[in-house]
């Protein structure tokens, strides 16, 4: 058995982390003032932002069209892959996986496993990083999806945002209501939901100095629940230094823990809006 590992552009992956692990990326469309970009393609996230900020009209984001997924499946059954393991964005955020699943059961030129990470961003990067060191390990894809399957169990985070009307104008909120009235100084913190993996909204906030320490008390909380180590993330919305400043920030209080960087891209940067900004964890498998 030969395994492919594919993912979609919101993983969020380096492309040092791409080639070194031999992983496809798809990229997710963003719908600007009536262009159409291909995530991490045709624009980058900082070029995206500025854009944004000038934009006429509400951005959305499409699945990309499956013929050019298909066209990717062809290409790695051409070059030997029996298996492909195909690992994407939520299906609460995206119909993208569902889409794929229906197309890979017609899907004749090589076995396609489509995986739904009910997550995205680095979170779901890690999984797909997971999976193509797993493959090039020689395990089979039940394996594979077996242990995706617990390391997702391992998966939290809490985001900030400035704004909530860019998650219910497109739907991703599941419970805005109660929420939108007199948001001025309000910070809303959001999680993805244990049992419906949806988008919702945790808690309100009265400020985001009071926003920083309820995250940190509820990963705090998390640190002492677990009996595994803990590997996270201070992921922004193009607004770099406040990341920098609270990992820095949170590394010095949890010096036990590994803290990293990264973003949210164009796509989901769409839905969450310029400078959010969230703390997302999962099992640290290297320690």
């Amino acid at each position: 058995m030969k395994i492919a590992v594919v993912t979609d552009s919101t993983a969020y992956l380096s492309e040092d982390q791409i080639q070194a692990n031999h992983i496809k990326v798809v990229p997710i469309p963003v719908i600007l003032d009536g262009t159409v970009y291909d995530e991490g393609k045709d624009i980058q996230t900082a070029d995206y932002y500025e854009l944004l900020r000038t934009a006429k009209t509400f951005p959305n984001t499409s699945q990309p069209p499956l013929g050019e997924v298909l066209k990717v499946y062809e290409d790695l059954a051409n070059e030997g892959y029996d298996t492909i393991l195909s690992i994407h964005l939520a299906s609460t955020i995206s119909g993208f996986v569902n889409t794929l699943k229906a197309a890979a059961a017609d899907f004749e030129p090589a076995h396609v496993v489509v995986y739904d990470s009910q997550i995205t961003v680095i979170l779901m990067g890690q999984l797909v990083l997971t999976a193509a060191r797993m493959a090039a390990e020689g395990k089979t894809v039940d394996e594979i999806v077996t242990h995706m399957d617990e390391l997702r169990a391992t998966t939290g985070e809490y985001f900030l945002v400035n704004d909530l009307q860019n998650l219910v104008r497109g739907g991703r909120l599941s419970n805005a209501a109660g929420f939108i009235g007199g948001m001025l100084k309000i910070k809303p913190l959001l999680t993805f939901d244990d049992n419906s993996h949806k988008i919702v909204a945790f808690e309100k906030i009265r400020s985001l100095k009071k926003a920083y320490a309820r995250i940190e008390t509820l990963f705090t909380e998390e640190l002492e629940r677990v009996d595994y180590p803990i590997l996270a993330w201070v992921i922004d919305a193009n607004d770099p230094k406040e990341g920098d400043r609270w990992q820095k920030e949170l590394q010095a209080k949890f010096p036990q823990v590994r803290i990293e960087r990264s973003y949210f891209g164009p796509v989901i940067g769409t839905h969450l809006g310029e400078r959010a900004i969230a703390l997302g964890w999962i099992k640290d498998e290297s320690k």
